[in-house]
């Protein structure tokens, strides 16, 4: 009897186990209500490759917390401009999710040719998929309000990557 009871007690436990890695594994992969990138679904799991991708690559200009370098609407000494924050103190929620992209991957020459920018391109550096989840990560950071207005910017942008 007592035997029973131990291997009913391990079988219970087991199966909480189970229970709980499917229910982590679910939760990673569900989508963000009203988070999308480039018209795709935006998981819990693409914030979270994308919140350790900022860190490793974007934080050291941009701020561990968003809020950019100080007096990032004045040139530097070298004629750059300092890099702006990705919060909602910025200015890069009022681009669409595409420009965003082509920024990131090409840097800012690439949207504006001959611009000369301390902003790296990242393309060769960071692969398309995880260039969406730093610029996911760095939406699911913004208020309501600045990711209504970021999206109705996206869905108006009918470029091409």
């Amino acid at each position: 009897m007592r035997r029973a009871a131990t291997i009913g007690a391990a079988f219970i436990a087991l199966s909480a186990a189970g229970f709980a890695v499917l229910a982590q594994s679910e939760s990673d992969e569900a989508s963000v209500d009203g988070l999308s990138f480039l018209g795709e679904p935006v998981t819990v799991a693409d914030i979270a490759a994308g919140e350790t991708l900022y860190a490793e690559n974007c934080a050291s200009c941009h701020g561990a917390e968003l809020e950019g370098q100080p007096d990032w609407r004045r040139r530097l000494d070298t004629g750059r401009m300092p890099a702006p924050p990705h919060d909602e103190t910025g200015h890069t929620w009022h681009h669409s999710d595409r420009n965003l992209f082509i920024v990131t991957k090409g840097g800012v020459g690439a949207v504006v040719p001959g611009y000369e920018s301390d902003m790296p391109a990242f393309e060769g550096i960071l692969t398309d998929d995880e260039i969406a989840d730093v610029l996911s990560y760095i939406k699911s950071t913004w208020p309501d309000r600045q990711r209504e207005f970021q999206a109705e910017v996206s869905v108006n942008d009918k470029g091409d990557l």
